[in-house]
């Protein structure tokens, strides 16, 4: 089992840039915005076998905003579904799971 942890945990390339991110939501309020990154971020890194804070992290969230994972891709489906979630950030509308 300490196979699975300690010096084989990789970094995640994009770590750096989610890890701000995860931090704002944290402090914030389950908005369709943030749950939607909620949702692209624990896709993202699920399984993974590193950034562990990161994992724990956006558990902590989602415990924070009482959902279950089943819940929040089934809301943010919906939102994906709808579309528009990210053009008033500026984003563009692309799906940027990985």
């Amino acid at each position: 089992m300490s196979e699975l942890h300690g010096s084989k945990d990789q970094q995640h390339p994009l770590y750096n840039r989610d890890r701000p991110s995860i931090d704002i939501l944290l402090a914030q309020e389950p908005t369709d915005y943030n749950l939607a990154e909620l949702a692209r971020l624990r896709i993202r890194y699920q399984g993974f076998p590193g950034a562990r804070d990161i994992q724990k992290d956006l558990d902590k969230v989602l415990q924070q905003w009482g959902l279950t994972e089943a819940e929040l891709l089934e809301k943010t489906r919906k939102m994906h579904d709808k579309g528009g979630i990210y053009k008033s950030r500026g984003k563009k509308e692309e799906q940027d799971w990985n």
